[in-house]
């Protein structure tokens, strides 16, 4: 990979901006960051649902570590207590959690159910609490819960085995990962289920005292497999209207049961085709399709090439839905997470990135300006920011002021350094040792059965013994 260069190696604002020219990349970009009350990322925004002091958001991420039961551990506190001394003011979801049992991506995800709520409530009490120590306040912090089914992505009871529920028969993706589409695919008696299930939670994610829920349509499970249904039959697939019914169905639910509950949706504005390794580059190349290819969300026919005809129907149901707030993703971390994470180390069960993260970056930030700008109403939360490491305030600021995106979304960066925000608003320079450079380790591990955790940067997750487990994976896939 040495075409690409490392962003930690870009150590002045002229050298990184040097280089996304040699690249062809924009990026919005202020050399200078401002501090103070004045500063664009700590102005107060209005996100429909409650008014939040800063334009900061932790991310949803994936916990493997909570119990098969779906509680969360001690583990589990301690991330969500630094989300709470992050300094962002919008929380979305925390992590994802499963809606009942065979939703899980893995057997140790957290669930909201009758015998957990009381558990999850207590993790948002102490998230609240370490925010109030750390920041004085809580009254304009937002804090949300993601509510997801995983879909054909499911582990629920072993963490090596699928056991995938789907929409239809997807040509591609059910022979990249094994499955029986006879037996996966849901009933629409099923589906119908599901969605009570949906609202059950809400409702129970309403006593616990989250502010909104996320009815999660991203990264290939299930609410996002909705929208590539094109070939399904029936009140579920075929038509845009079919494919977003068990959207608004679960809203109707919503309203109904948990009345006052705010609602987002974390949506992957765009899909490609899946991807493969080369087997001479180690590079991601597209999966051949032929002529056209017709199950990637936003994307045209060769499935390679972002439209945005249908995401901005779907924003337009939104707002018919009276939801604002949108947390804008892209494709899945599965089968082409290129473009969903950027980053410059694959995952153990990756590819070498086959474009220059900054690429990716540059294409997220990109269609979320494009859709904002198209629907100025809604609140948009972006996303692939972590790759921008030590530039990352700098095109942050930009982004804002510019009015491109409402709030700037970190996930895996909170893992190594969730004191950034803080950092960035009070106007201290960035711990460049705790800065994430997408070593991909917190997909690494999990994939591998490990704890959820940043084992090369948390002196909390280096003194674990996963971590030396973690090490002897990743030197066994070097030899191979």
């Amino acid at each position: 990979m040495t075409e690409y260069r490392r962003v930690a190696a870009l150590r002045t604002a002229a050298d990184f901006l040097a280089y996304l020219g040699k690249l062809g990349v924009e990026l919005p970009f202020d050399a200078e960051l401002d501090a103070g009350a004045q500063a664009s990322l700590a102005q107060p925004l209005d996100t429909g649902i409650k008014r939040v002091g800063n334009r900061f958001t932790v991310l949803p991420m994936e916990g493997w570590d909570g119990t098969t039961g779906g509680h969360p551990t001690e583990l589990t506190q301690r991330r969500w207590e630094r989300f709470g001394r992050s300094g962002a003011k919008l929380i979305w979801g925390g992590e994802a959690v499963a809606v009942r049992p065979d939703g899980r991506a893995n057997p140790n995800q957290l669930m909201i159910l009758n015998s957990t709520v009381e558990d999850l409530a207590r993790l948002r009490t102490r998230l609240v609490q370490t925010h109030e120590r750390h920041f004085g306040a809580s009254d304009d912090l937002l804090v949300g819960l993601q509510l997801t089914h995983s879909g054909r992505f499911a582990r629920p009871y072993d963490k090596q085995r699928l056991e995938p529920r789907t929409l239809y028969a997807h040509p591609l993706l059910d022979a990249k990962f094994h499955v029986d589409a006879e037996r996966a695919i849901l009933a629409d008696d099923e589906i119908e289920r599901l969605i009570d299930d949906f609202v059950a939670a809400a409702v129970l994610a309403q006593e616990a005292g989250f502010a909104f829920v996320d009815i999660k349509h991203c990264h290939g499970y299930l609410g996002h497999e909705f929208l590539s249904a094109v070939d399904r039959q029936g009140k579920y697939g075929g038509t845009f209207l079919n494919r977003t019914r068990f959207l608004r169905e679960i809203v109707a639910g919503i309203r109904r049961r948990a009345p006052g509950l705010g609602i987002g949706v974390r949506l992957s504005a765009f899909d490609f085709v899946p991807f493969q390794e080369d087997t001479e580059s180690g590079r991601g190349i597209p999966v051949q399709v032929g002529e056209t290819y017709r199950y990637a969300f936003g994307a045209d026919p060769s499935g390679l090439t972002v439209d945005l005809q249908e995401p901005l129907a779907f924003l337009d149901l939104l707002q018919e839905l009276e939801i604002r707030l949108v947390c804008v993703t892209a494709g899945s971390p599965y089968y082409n997470p290129h473009i969903q994470r950027p980053a410059f180390f694959p995952p153990s069960d990756g590819y070498l990135p086959p474009e220059d993260p900054l690429v990716g970056v540059a294409r997220q930030i990109g269609v979320v300006a494009a859709l904002k700008r198209q629907r100025p109403e809604l609140v948009y939360v972006g996303s692939g920011y972590s790759y921008l490491q030590d530039w990352l305030p700098n095109v942050a600021q930009a982004a804002v002021r510019s009015n491109l995106v409402d709030t700037v979304g970190l996930g895996r960066m909170v893992l190594a350094y969730p004191e950034l925000p803080a950092d960035v608003l009070a106007g201290r320079p960035l711990q460049r040792k705790r800065i994430c450079r997408t070593f991909s380790d917190c997909t690494t591990a999990p994939r591998n059965g490990m704890v959820s955790g940043c084992y090369p940067l948390d002196e909390f997750y280096k003194a674990r013994p996963e971590h030396a487990q973690l090490l002897n994976v990743k030197q066994a896939g070097q030899k191979a």
